[in-house]
């Protein structure tokens, strides 16, 4: 199973270019389900739901409640923004969290969850969006706290451990990434941890998803490092499934002389149940709620 998560630096930038560089390279991909951040929606339009018509994929989405502290941002009201999932398998529940922060740095981040009806184990996959502060460290540590109780509340009721993705905006060994981790340090819920899928990798790979390389990153942020991740519940389930076989960087470079995002995009393949035969009847219908391209067949 491909994972991918992706923050998609909402109508930063050129954004219209930018939407067919970000089409491009999850085409390439071909993943089976992808964790969006900053996902825009205006004017009937959603970028989500476009990239699901296109790649053949449902959907579902989180619109922020504090979307108008980002349009003031860019000059535009009314252009939502927001989390999205995409999914080779229909969604059959979802679920919303907001996440804790002080009202001076509340812009509305959100924590959604999605259960795909995939063969034999559903997933629980989550996509999230910490605060970005440098210096909220501490709040990011509520946020992942938040966080971890709500994976706890609807990981149950199948065999396939929990994928978390998101950008949390913390570098690898920091307080709130340990913290969620639950190994390193005491965990938020008693028994869950989550393995950071990027410790599977190739020391030797560029690891960074907010790299200074990026014609869109501001070097005065800091230094290139790591800020997206999967995070896959521990220990795997039956069979191994849920195991981390490859990880991998993308959207990583410029596209047509686009770069697709200030982010790099995380790729991470999972060990799946065994393949079944689907049938038209097999095929799912989303939770109230949320919507779908005509999803692919098969396994």
């Amino acid at each position: 199973m491909r994972v991918v998560t992706w923050n998609l630096w909402w109508r930063f930038g050129p954004w219209a270019e930018r939407q067919k560089a970000i089409l491009a390279g999850l085409r390439e991909l071909q993943p089976d389900v992808v964790g969006l951040q900053e996902v825009w929606s205006a004017d009937g339009e959603n970028l989500a739901e476009w990239l699901a018509g296109e790649l053949g994929l449902h959907w579902t989405w989180a619109a922020s409640p504090a979307s108008e502290r980002w349009q003031r941002r860019i000059g535009e009201p009314g252009v939502e923004i927001g989390n999205a999932v995409l999914s080779r398998w229909p969604v059959v529940e979802r679920e919303v969290l907001r996440l804790p922060a002080p009202e001076e740095l509340d812009d509305g981040r959100l924590a959604l969850y999605a259960r795909l009806d995939a063969p034999g184990h559903p997933v629980p996959f989550f996509t999230v969006h910490l605060s970005s502060p440098l210096h909220a460290s501490a709040v990011r540590r509520t946020q992942v706290t938040a966080l971890a109780e709500f994976v706890a509340a609807h990981r149950g009721g199948t065999d396939f451990p929990p994928v978390v993705t998101g950008d949390f905006n913390a570098v690898p060994d920091s307080d709130e990434i340990r913290l969620f981790g639950g190994f390193r340090t005491a965990p938020v819920v008693p028994g869950q941890v989550f393995f950071d899928a990027w410790e599977y990798a190739d020391p030797a790979a560029p690891s960074a998803t907010w790299d200074t390389a990026n014609d869109y990153v501001h070097p005065g942020l800091g230094p290139s490092t790591r800020i997206d991740y999967v995070h896959v519940g521990a220990p795997a389930g039956p069979d191994g499934i849920g195991t981390v076989r490859h990880v991998q960087r993308a959207g990583d470079g410029p596209v047509d002389g686009v770069w697709p995002s200030d982010h790099a995009a995380v790729v991470v393949d999972l060990a799946a149940p065994a393949p079944v035969q689907q049938t038209p009847e097999d095929d799912g219908t989303l939770a109230t709620g949320t919507s779908a391209a005509p999803g692919r067949s098969g396994c």
